[in-house]
């Protein structure tokens, strides 16, 4: 769930905490995807800044951007990369656009995924005091029941299985092998990521990332996807008491790697941090590459 979500108390995190309203960005390479308008989205999708970040919310409409590798270093492998912000906003810079960056400069083929939204009140104000009465609850990691979760994120789920057909159906153009398309996910885009991964034929993720999501447990089947996890002990949100998660895929005889940062707080994603939370990409792309995802695929056309 990360909605600029990182403790103004750590040192580390930019300057800039309050949120500032912007204009909506031009994403000219933008995809709409097809998924129906989000029943009950009144509110015209806006933008914000927060953290030296963009936000967005209200998104009734669901699109996939692509970030494509230099055509000489591509590898065929591709990733969905689905920003956090507790289902009400989407980190779409530090947890979209930044970790799309990084992965086409090692080659692989990059699709930021703005997935629907809950529906926020207009004013920027209304948002941030909403924001504030949700965090005075329980903790996400205290409220997620994994027996109704993946149901609630029907609409979500709807925009990644059309994001993998999107992406499978123009494989060839983008010269993807369309049997290493893998997901990364961001707290609340980490729980989508999972929920992808478990539920429905339609994605089937050849490899995930669950970045700063929760931990709960779920049933694991025995052809479930090779799981990558990095969170911080800090975590003032997800405050793992335990790896309920790892130990389910482990169970399940699939291949699973976990990195518990002693700190690095929630929401650190792409920002540059005084914390060895800040090796998570390096760590995952090394990963990926421990698992042939970063050699070049003979099923490619380039």
């Amino acid at each position: 769930m990360t909605m600029a979500s990182t403790p103004s108390s750590d040192p580390a995190v930019p300057e800039k905490h309050g949120m500032t309203p912007i204009a909506v960005p031009a994403q000219p390479d933008a995809i709409e995807l097809g998924t129906e308008p989000l029943p009950g989205a009144s509110v015209l999708e806006s933008w914000h800044s927060e953290y030296g970040s963009v936000f967005a919310r209200n998104v009734g409409i669901a699109t996939l951007t692509p970030f494509l590798p230099d055509p000489a270093t591509a590898t065929g492998t591709a990733v969905i990369v689905a920003p956090g912000g507790g289902f009400m906003s989407l980190s779409m810079e530090n947890e979209g656009w930044d970790v799309a960056r990084a992965l086409a400069a090692r080659g692989v083929a990059a699709f930021v995924l703005k997935y629907r939204l809950k529906p926020t009140p207009a004013h920027l104000d209304d948002f941030a005091a909403a924001i504030r009465e949700m965090l005075a609850g329980p903790i996400p990691s205290h409220r997620h029941d994994p027996a109704t979760a993946l149901g609630a994120l029907d609409p979500q789920i709807a925009d990644a299985h059309a994001a993998f057909a999107l992406v499978r159906s123009r494989a060839a153009e983008w010269s993807i092998d369309p049997e290493r398309v893998g997901m990364v996910g961001f707290s609340a885009g980490a729980m989508l990521t999972v929920a992808t991964a478990l539920v429905g034929e339609e994605a089937k993720p050849a490899f995930i990332g669950d970045i700063y999501g929760p931990l709960t447990a779920f049933e694991v089947p025995d052809d479930a996807p090779p799981l990558f996890i990095a969170l911080a002990a800090d975590d003032g949100l997800m405050d793992p008491s335990g790896f309920p998660l790892v130990e389910n895929w482990r169970a399940a005889g699939r291949p699973v790697e976990l990195h518990f940062y002693e700190r690095g707080g929630h929401g650190f994603g792409m920002y540059p941090k005084e914390t060895t939370s800040t090796g998570w990409f390096e760590s995952f792309a090394s990963w990926m590459r421990m698992h042939g995802l970063l050699e070049r695929s003979g099923a490619t056309s380039a």
